[in-house]
């Protein structure tokens, strides 16, 4: 019997925090070494991350440089 859940889960697996954040698992693993992403708890023996400690995380990210583009008008 399947569950359907009207929530999302607050505790993720690792492939779940990776899909959650757009990155595969071998850079969310990168990711946590570096300290931009939290590190997961353990529940048990089970490894969770806190959606809500990713979401503060990923909002402290740094954006993209926007490429500089010449003016061709300058040339």
């Amino acid at each position: 019997m399947s569950k359907n859940l009207d929530f999302a889960p607050r505790g993720l697996s690792r492939t779940g925090a990776a899909y959650y954040i757009g990155v595969s698992t071998s850079k969310l693993d990168e990711m946590v070494k570096d300290g931009r992403m939290p590190a997961p708890k353990m529940i048990d023996s089970r490894v969770v991350w806190d959606r809500r400690e990713i979401d503060l995380a990923f909002d402290e990210l740094s954006y993209r440089e926007p490429e500089k583009v010449g003016n061709p008008w300058d040339d």
